[in-house]
């Protein structure tokens, strides 16, 4: 029998989940982002028992990441017969990752309040 140490959330990491899902990122990105930026390199099954995320939600997570170019895909791993496991790392460091999403957030706000100002000009 092979024996697997699996990763689960401290405290600290939920809330870090619960902080990222505050300024709008999706639950799912929220976890995965938070328990690779904890690890140096994991399989797509230690991620989904380490974040208690099913595979298909880990697999669209994974695309959107990997589209984003935060997370790439480091390997493969056949332990056993069937499908291989694949194997991610971060692709940047957390705090590159943190100024990107704060860089999109701040141009959304802007467009946002572009529109605002559109809005009171339609009622002058």
């Amino acid at each position: 029998m092979r024996t697997e140490r699996v990763q689960y959330f401290t405290e600290k990491e939920e809330e870090f989940v619960s902080l990222l899902i505050g300024i709008g990122i999706k639950k799912h990105v929220a976890a995965l982002l938070v328990f690779l930026a904890n690890v140096p390199e994991t399989s797509s099954r230690s991620i989904e028992r380490g974040t208690d995320l099913r595979q298909p939600e880990v697999s669209i997570a994974m695309r959107y990441l990997m589209d984003k170019g935060w997370v790439r895909m480091c390997g493969e791993s056949s332990e056993r017969k069937g499908r291989p496991v694949k194997i991610y790392q971060m692709a940047l460091p957390i705090t590159a990752i943190m100024d990107s999403i704060e860089k999109e957030k701040k141009r959304e706000a802007r467009d946002q309040l572009a529109l605002f100002e559109k809005l009171r000009d339609h009622i002058r």
